[in-house]
């Protein structure tokens, strides 16, 4: 049988078809046959304890995997009929998810052990997929770039990147002598964003703050040389036009839309901070997953097929990907200032487009693939900025990340996708051999090596932090 859908949403066809058949009864439905309804084996046995699911998200195009499993029907195929909702902010988002509103949703890669240790709400959540690497950027105003751009080296008459922190200094120094604090906005407290906005201005000498939540002080702005505060990513631009923060550390398209309004410059990519590095992951609580095996893993089945959907063919269908993100219920900005990132370009300056097509990665680089050393390296940083405000041992880094990343699910979910062959063996990490540590060095902007195995060491090598026994 074959379906026409002329608005392109195959998710809200099958669903209708779905459940005028699940009106017959199983029976029946089992005599159809699971190969007509498109819908998996463990489907057709009635494997799975919940079919029908509500996921969050935010605004941004790192959600690719969610709609892109929705739109090409990914999720049906595994008998699971979704809904995806907007939330309002990251906060919002978490607890929805603790209160059981929403099943699961595209969460900050720190929300899950922040989570976890207390910082913040305190609830149990894990991750078994991460969704994807890079994609993020720090931008300043126009008026701040002016300042900062004759300390940046040019070549042919461009600025060099990656640019140095160490250009937004004198800025800073500026604004000091005149008595007005320095301003910039990152998304939430446990976000990458938080971190690598953090990560940049120390390695170029200017220090971001602590935080000392058993003095009741969770600002993160305790001998701060910059202000950090929490804007939403969708109001970066405006926040920043209004002279409310001076620039901000966000996800794209967010970035992009300072350039398209004329109204402030990028100056650094993430990945030119921390190459490859993790941003988002899909979240659940850990008591939904141990009531909800089978959905759990028929979820990672789908969201995998998405993410290697979105870098197939060297990105072929990052085009498309940007019209579907374009749409009100997803992104919702306009497809051009989406592409500009997602089609493996990004521009900095209005007119300095330049090649970036690890910009947004989502399945090469194993970029699904819940690494322990990336959870490990968040902690590090919750540790440096005082949100651990006391020491930890080592083994204690590895055992936190052991209760929020979940490879063992991930494992078998993409085991299952290659039995059923849909992927191959070869686009996963080796699952006999796989410990949890990436296996290529971490590249970062300041050149300090990391070393998961060796959290304490780790901290020790920064000028700027806490380390050993240091509290605020």
């Amino acid at each position: 049988m074959t379906l026409s859908n002329p608005d392109h949403r195959p998710g809200l066809l099958r669903r209708g078809l779905s459940l005028n058949l699940k009106q017959l009864g199983a029976g029946t439905l089992l005599t159809l046959g699971a190969s007509l309804l498109g819908l998996s084996t463990a489907y057709a046995e009635g494997a799975l304890e919940k079919e029908d699911l509500h996921l969050g998200f935010i605004k941004l195009t790192d959600m690719a995997p969610l709609a892109i499993a929705y739109e090409r029907g990914y999720f049906e195929d595994e008998g699971l009929f979704v809904t995806l909702e907007a939330q309002a902010n990251w906060k919002v988002l978490l607890d929805r998810v603790i209160s059981g509103e929403l099943d699961g949703a595209h969460m900050l890669a720190g929300q899950p052990i922040g989570a976890t240790i207390g910082f913040g709400t305190e609830a149990h959540i894990i991750t078994a997929f991460s969704m994807d690497l890079n994609g993020n950027a720090i931008t300043v105003s126009n008026d701040v770039w002016s300042q900062m751009k004759p300390h940046v080296p040019h070549e042919d008459g461009l600025p060099v990147h990656p640019i140095s922190a160490s250009a937004l200094s004198p800025v800073v120094d500026a604004f000091r002598d005149r008595g007005e604090n320095f301003r910039m906005g990152m998304v939430f407290p446990v976000s990458t964003h938080n971190y690598e906005l953090r990560y940049w201005l120390a390695a170029g000498g200017i220090h971001p703050g602590y935080y000392a939540p058993h003095r009741g002080d969770t600002s993160g702005q305790l001998n701060a040389d910059v202000l950090l505060s929490v804007t939403p990513p969708p109001q970066m631009p405006s926040t920043m036009e209004a002279g409310t923060i001076h620039g901000y550390c966000v996800g794209e398209p967010w970035n992009q839309q300072a350039v398209f309004m004329g109204i402030g410059v990028p100056v650094v990519t993430n990945e030119q901070i921390w190459k490859n590095n993790p941003e988002k992951v899909f979240g659940v609580s850990s008591e939904w997953a141990e009531r909800h095996p089978n959905t759990h893993m028929a979820l990672v089945k789908a969201l995998i097929r998405a993410a290697h959907w979105l870098d197939a063919d060297d990105n072929a269908n990052r085009q498309e990907a940007a019209r579907i993100l374009s749409m009100p219920q997803y992104v919702g900005a306009d497809v051009e200032v989406i592409a500009n990132s997602m089609t493996g370009t990004f521009e900095y300056e209005k007119g300095d487009l330049r090649s970036e097509p690890d910009f947004n990665v989502f399945f090469r680089h194993h970029a699904t693939y819940p690494f322990y050393s990336d959870a490990i390296w968040f902690l590090t940083q919750m540790r440096r900025w005082g949100q651990i405000p006391e020491a930890k041992p080592d083994s204690w880094y590895m055992e936190t990340a052991q209760r929020v990343y979940r490879p063992d699910i991930y494992a078998q979910a993409a085991q299952a996708l290659i039995a059923e062959g849909k992927m191959a063996a070869s686009d996963f990490p080796d699952f006999a051999t796989e410990d949890g540590i990436r296996d290529t060095p971490s590249e970062f902007i300041d050149g300090v090596p990391y070393d998961a195995r060796r959290p304490n060491a780790y901290l020790e090598s920064f000028e700027i932090g806490l380390k050993g026994d240091e509290s605020i």
